[in-house]
């Protein structure tokens, strides 16, 4: 018999929080190019209507078939919708307009600026601490993807009517996260996103009929593809990872995230349009990462009394 005393050995919680955080941001970077290609063959309207409806509509009918008891009260509902209406039709509805006449990879720059204006408004109505590693970290931000910007707009590629549409999709994005932490719906994030989907996609359905004509569209493969990564992989998978982060992370510490979709953006761009892509470009991911890295460092070191909210 052993007279060593037993121990128990600790096996550390395996923490998925980075696979999240790197899914998340491949899935939103991409969608930008998906867009792209979309929208060469479709209108952006008719395209967002039909991908917000399909999505919606196969996330609540896997819940039904799954027999699952939807947790949502009457307002969660109202407020899912609310979000749908900002974060779907406006956001990406204006957006994908913009997307026209806009190189995919300056559509994702002028996106990552969601962080700059989060913060500030998430000190002022969430009661965030801006510290000063997180104003550090998003002037790193701003640096870099000022840089980057700088010199894309020296290349003149870019149409300043498409600018303006994405800067408004911007400022729907900002305006959908501080809603999504003011409003707080406590509801099942699986069914509330299909709600989110359905009324950006009957917000959209009304415009796509009177602005848009289907005899447009140029059926293709890679339109299909190109929809069908959208509706799986933007619609239903990228917004419950980013709901998620939201809850998780705090509204600055997730959308700093967004200073990584300049340079991911423009690398699948490049991959897959074959965009151009300068060494220029490239110099501007190196503050992005350092502003990144203060901007979340404090929210992944706090405890349950910081900014990060439970699960």
């Amino acid at each position: 018999m052993s007279l060593a005393p037993s121990v128990a050995i600790s096996r550390s919680r395996f923490n998925p929080l980075p696979l999240y955080i790197t899914l998340f941001c491949l899935l939103w970077s991409f969608a930008f190019v998906a867009g792209k290609i979309g929208v060469t063959d479709c209108p952006p309207l008719i395209l967002l209507a039909a991908r917000f409806l399909l999505a919606g509509v196969l996330i609540l009918a896997i819940s039904a078939f799954r027999h699952d008891a939807s947790p949502l009260s009457a307002r969660d509902v109202m407020v899912f919708a609310i979000l749908g209406v900002a974060n779907n039709a406006l956001y990406l509805g204006l957006g994908y307009t913009g997307l026209k006449s806009v190189s995919a990879g300056l559509g994702g720059l002028i996106v990552s600026a969601n962080p700059v204006f989060t913060a500030a408004l998430a000190a002022l109505f969430l009661g965030e601490r801006l510290t000063w590693r997180k104003v550090a970290g998003l002037l790193l931000g701003i640096l870099g993807v000022g840089l980057i910007v700088w010199h894309r707009m020296s290349v003149g590629t870019d149409s300043l009517h498409g600018i303006f549409f994405t800067l408004a999709s911007l400022a729907s994005i900002v305006t959908g996260t501080i809603l999504f932490k003011v409003l707080a719906p406590k509801g099942s994030l699986w069914i509330g996103n299909g709600v989110q989907n359905l009324a950006g996609g009957l917000a959209l359905l009304p415009f796509a009929f009177t602005l848009a004509d289907v005899g447009d569209i140029v059926p293709s493969a890679r339109l299909v593809g190109a929809f069908a990564f959208l509706v799986l992989g933007g619609s239903i998978l990228a917004y419950l990872l980013w709901f998620h982060l939201l809850k998780v992370c705090g509204a600055t510490a997730a959308s700093a995230y967004h200073f990584l979709m300049p340079p991911l953006a423009m690398l699948f761009a490049w991959m897959v349009l074959g965009e151009h892509v300068a060494f220029r470009d490239l110099l501007g991911v190196i503050p992005v990462a350092l502003g990144i890295y203060l901007v979340t460092r404090p929210a992944a070191a706090a405890g349950p009394s910081s900014e990060r909210s439970k699960p």
